[in-house]
């Protein structure tokens, strides 16, 4: 993605709700790893999909704005036994998280009745849930519009959904969460962000690990 292009996402979004959707939904997030009780920020994607990706600006953005708790622990499906130890966390790891934890669920298909079973069971302990996933239009949901729904929305404290047919791809999503997610909830504007992310990716050498 270069200037050109995100220069041209700009214009072409202001004024369509999606990128205040998505700075809703990155607000959240921040919020969520800012509470004084908050605890760690659990990323998981299905078994079909890992948010590599969205790990890695995750992480960045917890460097770049020093807000640690933003830096997510990636949860796998089937982790490697000979995987280095940042890879290594697998879905039992759920099993531990109750007030104070975000879980961050990334699902670009469905999100499958395993994930869903866990992900409902750390909720009931009083860990917040957050959704990405993909549906026909770019929508952030909270938690008491019923309206659109899927299992894993349902479950969901707040959603962002994210059109899979839409000319923007999937992982753009991930892209402008992480970035908005790394500034101050109500100090700069959505299309602000989205310039500042042009020039990270066209010039600032990534931070992270993966």
């Amino acid at each position: 993605m270069d200037a050109v292009r995100v220069s041209a996402l700009r214009e072409r979004l202001a004024g369509t709700g999606w990128l205040e959707a998505v700075g809703g939904f990155a607000g959240s997030l921040r919020r969520s790893v800012e509470r004084r009780w908050a605890g760690e920020l659990l990323l998981v994607g299905t078994e079909a999909y890992e948010p590599w990706h969205l790990a890695a600006h995750l992480e960045d953005e917890a460097a770049w704005s020093a807000v640690p708790r933003l830096a997510p622990t990636l949860l796998r499906h089937r982790p490697s036994a000979t995987a280095p130890a940042h890879l290594a966390h697998g879905l039992r790891r759920l099993s531990g998280a109750g007030r104070g934890a975000t879980v961050l669920v990334v699902a670009p298909g469905a999100a499958g009745a395993p994930l869903l079973e866990r992900v409902r069971d750390a909720r009931r302990r009083g860990a917040t849930v957050l959704a990405l996933d993909g549906a026909d239009t770019v929508a952030s949901v909270p938690h008491g519009d019923l309206s659109a729904r899927t299992d894993l929305a349902d479950l969901a404290h707040e959603r962002l959904a994210v059109g899979t047919a839409a000319e923007e791809p999937f992982d753009l999503a991930q892209h402008l969460v992480s970035a908005a997610a790394g500034q101050p909830v109500g100090r700069r504007s959505a299309l602000d962000r989205l310039a500042e992310l042009a020039g990270r990716l066209t010039s600032a050498p990534s931070l992270s690990r993966w």
